[in-house]
């Protein structure tokens, strides 16, 4: 999956976590941590791409 993939998923996690966190008036509910967990996967791998971006670039640079 691709960067642009991952920001317009993560985008559409954070509507449904800011709506079922609304809807269930707990950010502890079970279903919203599910929510929360998903995003912080997507997030992690969006900075594995970052970093690997910013040392292929430092790389060419020193070429």
């Amino acid at each position: 999956m691709d960067k642009t993939d991952l920001l317009i998923q993560l985008q559409s996690l954070r509507l449904k976590l800011h709506e079922v966190a609304e809807a269930r008036g707990s950010l502890t509910d079970p279903d919203v941590l599910a929510i929360s967990e998903e995003a912080d996967q997507l997030i992690v791998a969006l900075q594995h791409i970052q970093r690997n971006e910013v040392a292929c670039a430092s790389m060419r640079r020193s070429e």
